[in-house]
C-alpha cells in the first residue's frame, strides 16, 4: 500500500465458461473519483460487487485499510438498490444509522438534504418514483462518511439536474478525503467530475488515464466520443460486451452476475 483506501489485485472472475475478469487491478487513493466506463456486458457491476465485498472473486484480492472512514469504511450503492417498501425514507436511512457506531437523527437528517430527498422524507418507499430510489440508495451508501464509496449506475433513472446534483455530492466527498469508484454511462458527468477514467473491455482495463489525455490521445472533443474511438464502435451503434466479456442474454435481474 502506498497510501491508497481501495486496493484490488490480479482479480479474476469467471461464470462457467466466461470469463468476465482477467487479472483486473486497480487501486484508488484519498480524494480520487475513479469512474469505471466500458459497454454493457464488460463486467462493471460485476467488479463492483467484488470491491464491496458482496461477490467472491475465483482469484486476487481487494484491499481497505482499517483505518478508512469514520463511522464506516465503505460505502456501496449496488445498481439496482432494494428497500422495504412500507418504511419512509427516514426510517429506511435510520434503520441504516442504527448499524453505524456515532450516526445519528441529525446525520440521517442531514444526509436526506444532501441528496435532495428532504421533501420526500416521511413518504414510504414503495411511493417513490425509481430515481427517488436510486438517490435514497445513495443515501444509504454515503451515510457515516465512508472512506471508500462504490457507485454502480447511480444516475440511472435520474433527471439531469439530479444528476449533476448526484455528481456534486461525489465531488464534495472527494474533496473531504473519500475514495471513489464509479461505474457510470453518464460520460458528459464523468468527464466533468472524474479524475481517473478506467475503460472496462475484454475482461480488463483497455485503457486508464484522465479525462483530459483520453481527449488528447483519441483527437477527441467529448468522453463520450473517445469512449467510442477506443473500443472502436460507431456513434448510434451497440455497445454490448460479447465473447470473453459475459452471455449476451444475462441480465442484472438474472442470477448472480450482474452487469450493465
Amino acid at each position: 500500500m502506498t497510501g491508497e483506501l481501495l486496493q484490488a489485485s490480479g482479480i479474476q472472475r469467471s461464470f462457467g465458461e466466461v470469463t468476465v475478469l482477467s487479472d483486473v487491478s486497480i487501486s484508488v487513493d484519498p480524494g480520487e473519483v475513479v469512474a469505471v466506463v466500458g459497454a454493457n456486458g464488460s463486467g462493471k457491476s460485476t467488479l463492483l460487487r467484488i470491491l464491496a465485498g458482496v461477490s467472491p472473486p475465483d482469484s486476487g484480492a481487494v484491499t481497505i485499510p482499517p483505518g478508512a472512514g469514520s463511522a464506516r469504511r465503505l460505502g456501496y450503492l449496488p445498481q439496482r438498490p432494494a428497500f422495504r417498501e412500507g418504511f419512509t425514507a427516514r426510517d429506511t436511512l435510520l434503520f441504516y444509522a442504527q448499524l453505524l457506531d456515532g450516526v445519528d437523527n441529525d446525520d440521517v437528517s442531514r444526509t436526506l438534504d444532501r441528496v435532495g430527498l428532504t421533501g420526500v422524507a416521511d413518504r414510504a418507499v414503495g411511493s417513490l418514483s425509481g430515481g427517488m430510489t436510486r438517490l435514497l440508495g445513495l443515501g444509504q451508501a454515503v451515510l457515516g462518511d465512508p472512506g471508500v464509496l462504490l457507485l454502480d449506475e447511480p444516475g440511472s433513472g435520474l433527471d439531469p439536474a439530479m444528476v449533476d446534483r448526484l455528481f456534486a455530492v461525489v465531488g464534495a466527498l472527494a474533496a473531504g478525503g473519500t475514495a471513489i469508484v464509479v461505474a457510470s454511462h453518464e460520460l458528459p458527468a464523468v468527464e466533468t467530475h472524474a479524475d481517473t477514467v478506467a475503460v472496462l473491455e475484454g475482461g480488463g482495463f483497455r485503457v486508464v488515464d484522465t479525462p483530459e489525455a483520453l481527449l488528447d490521445e483519441t483527437d477527441t472533443d467529448s468522453l463520450s466520443a473517445a469512449f467510442l474511438r477506443i473500443v472502436g464502435a460507431d456513434a448510434g451503434g451497440a455497445t454490448v460486451a460479447s465473447g470473453t466479456g459475459r452471455p449476451p442474454d444475462d441480465t442484472e435481474s438474472g442470477g448472480a452476475h450482474d452487469d450493465a
